[in-house]
């Protein structure tokens, strides 16, 4: 009785339609939260109050399944992003009110839109590359923290009297830098300083190969290289592994045992 039920949760859970369905409850929710930060009249403030106690039903309902679901419960936490939502679900019971909880409970439901990353798993595949690739980006960072140390020091120390406001010290040279990195505006702060040392164009140029060419390919090129692994992950993972196939071979085998010896059965005396 209680396997039947568990098999009945567990095909539920990978329907199709009711991903389709939890997806369409998340963008809801999505689309409350940011509703309830205009101004409203009452009938829709009420209404968006019955809303919101139905899509945490709903999550709650869902995430019921999903544990219910599991063969062995405690594989169901060994997951990150089943924890996610569970701590997501639970904050969520919170009544939002006057109480001191009452911001916790409203910032918790806006978290409640990350859900979408655990139901897609394309966007799981994106999320964990990212974190895989955090190790790895490190030091590239290291380095370009090095590089931007090396020039905001040569930076405050030659345009320090042109302008104290973007070269005044290091840390605030270390700001004028990032704004020339993402091009902010940044030949307004080459033109300003060539007017009196001509040559400084090569003090920015050759920052900006450096940090916007040179570490942001690296950066592009190891989150690639990261997703790229996962992906093929993934796909190791949908296919069957050897076992499966020789379990799948042997089936196969007895099956068509079975068949010749139907047959054989089958043919008259001699």
């Amino acid at each position: 009785m209680f396997e039947s039920s568990r098999l009945f949760l567990f095909n539920l859970k990978q329907n199709k339609i009711f991903e389709f369905f939890v997806i369409t409850v998340i963008i809801v929710s999505a689309l409350e939260i940011g509703a309830k930060t205009y101004d409203l009249s009452e009938g829709t403030l009420l209404f968006t109050k019955y809303l919101d106690v139905f899509i945490t039903l709903f999550f709650l309902i869902e995430i019921s399944i999903r544990f219910l679901a599991e063969e062995k419960k405690a594989d169901f936490f060994k997951s990150g992003w089943n924890i996610f939502d569970t701590i997501v679900v639970i904050i969520s019971l919170i009544p939002v009110n006057e109480s001191e909880t009452a911001l916790l409970a409203r910032l918790v439901r806006i978290f409640r839109v990350l859900r979408m990353v655990s139901i897609i798993p394309e966007l799981r595949i994106l999320i964990n590359s990212l974190l895989q690739a955090l190790p790895r980006l490190g030091y590239v960072v290291l380095l370009m923290f090095i590089i931007f140390y090396i020039y905001a020091a040569i930076g405050s120390f030659l345009f320090h009297d042109i302008n104290s406001v973007l070269w005044g010290n290091i840390a605030i040279s270390m700001l004028t830098l990032f704004r020339v990195m993402t091009f902010e505006d940044w030949t307004d702060i080459q033109y300003e300083t060539m007017e009196v040392y001509p040559m400084s164009w090569l003090f920015y140029m050759t920052f900006i190969f450096f940090t916007a060419f040179a570490f942001l390919n690296m950066v592009i090129g190891i989150v690639v290289g990261v997703m790229d692994e996962e992906m093929h992950k993934e796909r190791l993972k949908s296919e069957p592994s050897m076992s499966e196939l020789q379990a799948q071979i042997q089936g196969l085998e007895k099956q068509i045992q079975i068949l010749i010896e139907r047959e054989s059965n089958k043919q008259p005396d001699k």
